[in-house]
């Protein structure tokens, strides 16, 4: 795997200029802007989408008389919920979707009955309506906020730190970002790179988007008892 700074490095001889030789020698104003494109540019495809390598599962246990979750005191890499992946485990029960403010407020004070679990995800907390039974695992999927992996730890990160640090994301990807975005930071031309990056970029979001499987069997169900051919198909769109 291809560290930050060789990505750069690389970059450099493909804009015809000075290589850098540290990303985080502050008194060289060259490789201060190389880190500033690569930071930007890594920062960008973490908030870009829901990327399958970014796609974790969370969990919490309730606690009793306890309603609100500060999600950040159990996740140190918190970046967003994806939607409707909240169930409860332990149960086997699906929680569906935060509800809406109109809802949270109908519910609140006019006492909707409702067997459901309610929530909403509101200040990067997770907070019920009522209070869960204590002792429930409550999972979900989440999309982390890391960038990059220390090349000697595997430990993941936020943001770069060394020379060394790895990105999470495809290399060839993120040196088509660098690439751009150094030429528009020194006022050149970037508009061929430009789009070669985003052609590049949905085609390798495409490819990580969730998959699902497609039974050929007529269902689990069949009356046939014939287990079939389960296909495993991408979930795109046109």
């Amino acid at each position: 795997m291809n560290s930050i700074l060789e990505i750069c490095q690389e970059v450099a001889d493909i804009t015809a200029t000075q290589r850098p030789t540290d990303l985080f020698n502050a008194d060289i104003q060259h490789n201060a802007i190389f880190l500033s494109v690569a930071k930007n540019e890594l920062d960008s495809l973490m908030r870009y989408g829901d990327w399958q390598d970014l796609t974790k599962e969370g969990k919490l246990k309730t606690l009793r008389s306890k309603t609100i979750y500060p999600i950040s005191n159990f996740i140190n890499d918190f970046y967003c919920i994806l939607n409707n992946t909240i169930w409860i485990k332990d149960q086997q029960e699906k929680v569906i979707g935060a509800i809406t403010p109109e809802q949270w407020m109908r519910d609140k004070y006019y006492h909707s009955s409702d067997a459901d679990v309610k929530f909403v995800i509101q200040n990067n907390a997770i907070k019920f309506l009522e209070a869960p039974a204590p002792g429930l695992e409550i999972c979900f999927n989440y999309r982390s906020n890391a960038v990059c992996t220390d090349a000697e730890t595997y430990e993941e990160k936020a943001t770069i730190s060394k020379n060394s640090d790895v990105p999470i994301f495809d290399k060839y990807l993120v040196k088509l970002g660098i690439t751009w975005r150094w030429l528009k930071r020194n006022g050149m031309d970037y508009t061929e790179e430009y789009n070669e990056y985003q052609r590049e970029l949905e085609k390798k979001f495409g490819t990580g988007l969730a998959t699902k499987d497609i039974d050929l069997s007529g269902g689990l169900f069949a009356d046939d008892g014939v287990s079939g051919v389960i296909v495993n198909g991408a979930t795109t769109s046109n």
